[in-house]
């Protein structure tokens, strides 16, 4: 009875901010980048009117669909910036793609500001960061405003297994907006729900196993995961250096490569890993491969075995179709393929080994930098924990990958031994996959193809392609390999162009 009165409750103020919304004669819900760059120059929108409605979809939508961490107080003051830079510009000037626009960002992404980063636990509620993550730093000289921060799976999905996915002690349980009772993935649970329901423009995430794969997959959006480098990672709470990548979550390709754009390249505080990935980025940018036709002459591999089992009739009828529509756009499927060593990705890499000791290591020094903190170590977050055990809720879900990740001495043998074995397994398995068979990409339905990307630092892009009997939906994610981006943008704007998939969500119960 009481989702039934929430659900009517905010139908019903919905309808009544919609109103307004609609006689402005320019609806912001589904609106892309483009869109909204369109309206801004026609004077159907400000930033500012655009930052409020997102405020109010969120004070409708957040209090159950939890997307949302919190809010940033500044964005009206920037949007209203935003306005004032945009009527003083000189006649035939071009601001940036994200000028004016409202990003949401994953509550691990540190912000200088009044926003908290905190990765979604109390423990770090509080803590002051050294400065803006480098990200934020080139969304901020993009002309973004950061409209907030997105709820996630506390600690990225790294403090426990059995904690649910959208969980998180200070965001509350995140739900699916296409059927509230649905698996809303994790860890980017927040920025993708918030951006399927449009609570905010674009987000960001994080990945370093699915994270952005899955979460994308599972409420209709699309999710870049770029390969490991191309986007820093400095000041931000991390898991892996070795794995981890920051992404854009949004409801088009096109408005996610704006967004990459914005946020590739060499940043100081990440210097070895973003200025190796820098090769990779093209001259010009990426917004040049949003191509209609783009998946014409692409070698496109299927692995039937475990990439395409798909239970629900309905769905793998669907994607038996899309696979016709990527034949009949002009790619060349190679079809039945089999990764060597398939299963050992999943069971006997090494990677849970190699992240729990990286894990520590790393999150160790990022607490040693912050300004001010409440916790310095991860063995001080196992102890505030224990402490607030019920704040945490420690009985329901515990800690114990903290607990082992504690144990680890950062660098043991087994670590080295398990990063050797997870190179190998890349190496024989997917990369030969790609490299013997001359392929442009991998494609998956769902996203199981998550760790075979992720222990090798590849980079993968979902995009909206199901819904099944439920109406939950289903994404399908184009692989390649390192620095292959431009392909997949290519491939998966060609896609999308071609099938249309996408639609808003009903918040089914």
């Amino acid at each position: 009875m009481l989702l039934i009165m929430r659900l009517a409750s905010f139908l019903l103020s919905g309808f009544l901010f919609h109103g307004l919304v609609h006689a402005m004669d320019f609806t912001i819900e589904e609106a892309t980048i483009d869109d909204l760059r369109t309206a801004f120059d026609r004077n159907q929108l400000t930033s500012k009117k655009l930052v409020e409605f997102y405020f109010a979809e969120i004070e409708r939508l957040n209090p159950l669909l939890k997307g949302v961490i919190e809010i940033n107080p500044d964005a009206i003051h920037q949007a209203e910036k935003a306005d004032q830079e945009r009527e003083a510009r000189d006649f035939g000037s071009v601001l940036p793609k994200l000028h004016g626009i409202p990003i949401l960002l994953k509550d691990n992404i540190a912000t200088k500001d009044k926003l908290n980063t905190t990765a979604g636990s109390f423990a770090l509620l509080g803590s002051i960061v050294p400065r803006d993550a480098g990200v934020v730093k080139k969304l901020r000289e993009a002309g973004a405003i950061i409209l907030g921060k997105a709820s996630l799976s506390e600690w990225a999905n790294f403090r426990s297994s059995n904690a649910p996915n959208g969980w998180s002690a200070r965001g509350g349980q995140g739900k699916n907006p296409y059927v509230l009772s649905a698996d809303p993935c994790g860890s980017s649970s927040g920025s993708a729900i918030s951006v399927a329901a449009n609570m905010a423009t674009v987000s960001l995430g994080t990945e370093t196993d699915g994270s952005i794969i899955c979460p994308s997959s599972y409420n209709s959006v699309v999710g870049i995961k770029p390969t490991v480098g191309l986007t820093s990672r400095g000041v931000v709470i991390p898991i892996s250096p070795r794995q981890d990548t920051v992404g854009p979550i949004c409801r088009t390709v096109s408005d996610a490569v704006y967004v990459l754009d914005a946020i590739v390249g060499f940043d100081y505080w990440d210097a070895k890993a973003t200025r190796e990935a820098s090769k990779y980025i093209p001259y010009g940018g990426y917004a040049k491969f949003l191509k209609s036709n783009g998946l014409v002459g692409k070698r496109l591999g299927i692995v039937r075995d475990p990439f395409f089992l798909i239970a629900d009739t309905n769905v793998a009828l669907d994607f038996e179709n899309h696979l016709k529509t990527l034949r009949l756009e002009g790619a060349v499927l190679v079809d039945n393929l089999e990764i060597a060593h398939i299963s050992m990705y999943f069971s006997t890499s090494g990677e849970e080994i190699a992240l729990e000791a990286e894990f520590k290591k790393s999150l160790n020094a990022y607490l040693k930098e912050l300004v001010a903190s409440p916790v310095r170590s991860l063995a001080d977050v196992i102890a505030f924990n224990n402490k607030f055990s019920r704040l945490e809720m420690i009985e329901q879900f515990g800690q114990q990958v903290f607990l082992s990740a504690e144990v680890t001495n950062g660098t043991g043998k087994e670590v080295k031994k398990a990063i050797k074995n997870m190179k190998k397994l890349s190496k024989n398995g997917f990369v030969e996959l790609m490299e013997k068979n001359k392929l442009d990409a991998l494609v998956a339905a769902g996203p199981d193809v998550a760790t075979v990307l992720a222990i090798g630092g590849f980079p993968g892009i979902v995009v909206p392609a199901a819904y099944d009997g439920k109406g939950v939906p289903i994404g399908i994610c184009f692989g390649g390999l390192k620095g292959s981006e431009p392909k997949l943008i290519e491939i998966a704007y060609g896609f999308e162009q071609a099938t249309k998939i996408r639609k808003p969500p009903r918040f089914l119960p």
